[in-house]
């Protein structure tokens, strides 16, 4: 157990966080910040993780619960080695849907703060992630007339016009795509659209379906905005569909401080890249108040795949660039042990 600090425990709508921090401070000068959901797989019996040639293996283990193991034994052992460190903790439980009752909760309604944070959910270990493109999870349903299946003639088919207006949205995002097989950090910067789920109430094979939905993920780099976004796909899926935002976020600039990119080349022996993310983190949550967000990670891969992985040599050198940094900046100490 670590003396003078305190644990609190916050509830928004049945997902729980953690924050932890020296008595008496508010706002610590480092919060590490964590998730601990990972994405739903169909197959329970995926749930398992095991070790080969130097990866863990397993749904979560590098988004992020790898990471959490390190951002723990960090707390842990900073805190034993210097009592009252400006140190947090902050693990939650809902980023993979959207962070609104984790890191947002925290931040809007329980004011959390700090005065840079650390979010290993990102980039990776010799790049520091930037920017992240904007996020638009959203419902779209269509409404249709029901009749038999022998006489399509006599309904309107809800399950036929999504289809066709789902088609219409992928040829508008179409023209954004590069001509050139796309890669990371090299053309990866433009709008995308994908269709995630597609379902209908009917389960009858002899009824024209009178209802239709479909779920979309659309991520934007700037200029776009979530508002400009969400009525640009309204227009393209035109007057017979509604749009339903589920999620958004605006795209972020993340401002890591140069300190810790310094460190990381120190520690690594190789140059940083600053790079531009087409994911989200909950990084976004803490820019809305001006904070910097550290966002890199060890070697990660297959993350949101059965077969998920992170390299525990890349664990093991994170963890040392995140101490050093760590005692640098609050202990000022240039030597690590």
């Amino acid at each position: 157990s670590l003396p003078n600090v305190q644990f609190d425990y916050f509830d928004c709508n049945e997902h729980r966080s953690l924050v932890v921090r020296p008595q008496g401070v508010d706002a610590p000068a480092i919060l590490l910040c964590g998730h601990l959901d990972v994405i739903e797989h169909p197959q329970p019996e995926c749930y398992r993780s095991h070790i080969e040639e130097g990866r863990i293996y397993g749904p979560g283990s590098g988004d992020m619960k790898g990471q959490n193991a390190i951002l723990v034994e960090l707390f842990r052992a900073l805190h034993k080695r210097h009592p009252g460190i400006s140190l947090g903790l902050a693990l939650t439980s809902d980023e993979e849907r959207g962070g609104a009752d984790g890191i947002r909760f925290l931040c809007e309604e329980q004011n959390l703060r700090c005065g840079v944070v650390i979010v290993p959910d990102g980039g990776s270990l010799n790049d520091v992630t930037i920017e992240e493109k904007g996020v638009l999870h959203a419902r779209v349903q269509c409404s249709g007339q029901e009749a038999h299946g022998a006489r399509p003639w006599l309904g309107d088919n809800a399950l036929e016009l999504l289809v066709e207006r789902l088609q219409a949205l992928k040829q508008h995002f179409q023209q954004f795509w590069p001509d050139a097989d796309i890669e990371e950090q090299v053309n990866h910067w433009f709008p995308t659209c994908c269709v995630t789920v597609i379902s209908t109430d009917n389960t009858t094979p002899n009824r024209i379906p009178d209802h239709a939905e479909a779920i979309l993920d659309i991520r934007f780099p700037p200029p776009d905005s979530v508002a400009g976004m969400i009525a640009t796909v309204s227009e393209v899926l035109g007057p017979r569909c509604t749009l339903e935002p589920l999620m958004t976020a605006e795209p972020t600039h993340l401002n890591p401080d140069s300190l810790f990119v310094e460190i990381t080349q120190e520690i690594t022996g190789q140059p940083v890249r600053m790079v531009r993310a087409s994911g989200g983190s909950d990084g976004r949550f803490f820019r809305q108040y001006g904070i910097p967000v550290n966002l890199s990670r060890p070697l990660v891969g297959n993350l949101h795949a059965i077969d998920e992985w992170i390299d525990i040599a890349s664990m093991v050198t994170y963890y040392q660039i995140c101490e050093r940094y760590i005692e640098r900046k609050l202990v000022g100490q240039r030597d690590v042990r």
